[in-house]
């Protein structure tokens, strides 16, 4: 069967080199765990999860050609182990009958963001996941406090889970390249159970925190609190960006809004 052709509605950007690929498929080499790899394309990736685990491997492709593509060639993969759909809209809970599974991908430039917050939905069952993204995304979840590219995404998945960047991809391995570089990263989840605050409101917070990147705290967040009220004084966090604060400094602050 004939090669896919990249479709730019997809933001689809099919890598090229082995070796690349494999070393992202290595970074699932010590689970034993079901994988679920997002937009496979013409199965790069996917050869090498298939050598490493062998019928555990489900892939999920929106592409009717790819899906095509992969039916002829992965026959592995054509026994009912590829979901042919939006991954934004899957119920997760129903691939692998509720037990835990592990992500994968050369992730979609254009819906990575969309992806990590998806994946946050089912933190539970995600233990490990890893994969490839535009390099100032991928650096940008994997930011520590105190750097500028730290954003929304750093803080609610840091919350959750350790991130590492592990290595970037030149932009000339790919067909057709993209105008960036990539970078791969790993995460794996906490022994995090319970945040110490109302989950729904923490997220409100960052979110509202990062929405004004460049106010203080304490001028960021005014509008979450009643007439008249405000940030204890005493404590230095209103006084900070939100760039500059931890995961826990994040949760403090929630709960100070939360007493308020």
């Amino acid at each position: 069967m004939p090669a896919v052709k990249p479709k730019k509605a997809l933001g689809q950007h099919f890598l090229t080199d082995l070796s690349v690929a494999r070393r992202i498929a290595d970074t699932l080499a010590d689970t034993h765990l079901p994988v679920l790899e997002i937009g496979p394309g013409m199965g790069v990736l996917t050869q090498f999860l298939l050598e490493a685990h062998p019928d555990n491997v489900t892939v999920v492709e929106i592409d009717d050609e790819s899906v095509a593509y992969l039916n002829a060639n992965f026959p592995a993969l054509a026994q009912g182990h590829i979901v042919e759909g939006d991954f934004l809209k899957l119920d997760l809970s129903q691939l692998f009958d509720g037990a835990p599974f592990c992500v994968i991908g050369n992730y979609p430039y254009n819906i990575s963001s969309q992806i990590f917050f998806r994946i946050l939905d089912y933190k539970d069952s995600i233990p490990l996941c890893s994969g490839m993204l535009q390099r100032e995304v991928a650096e940008r979840l994997a930011a520590p406090p105190g750097t500028k590219t730290r954003g929304i995404l750093s803080v609610l998945l840091q919350a959750w889970y350790d991130v590492e960047y592990l290595f970037t991809v030149s932009e000339h391995v790919f067909n057709p390249p993209p105008k960036v570089k990539s970078g791969v990263i790993r995460m794996r989840r906490n022994s995090v159970t319970d945040l110490g605050c109302d989950p729904a409101l923490f997220k409100t917070v960052v979110k509202t925190s990062f929405g004004q990147r460049r106010k203080t705290i304490r001028n960021s967040l005014k509008g979450l609190l009643p007439p008249g009220k405000q940030l204890p004084p005493d404590s230095p966090l209103p006084a900070m960006r939100p760039e500059q604060l931890s995961v826990q400094q994040f949760i403090e602050l929630t709960n100070m809004v939360a007493a308020l």
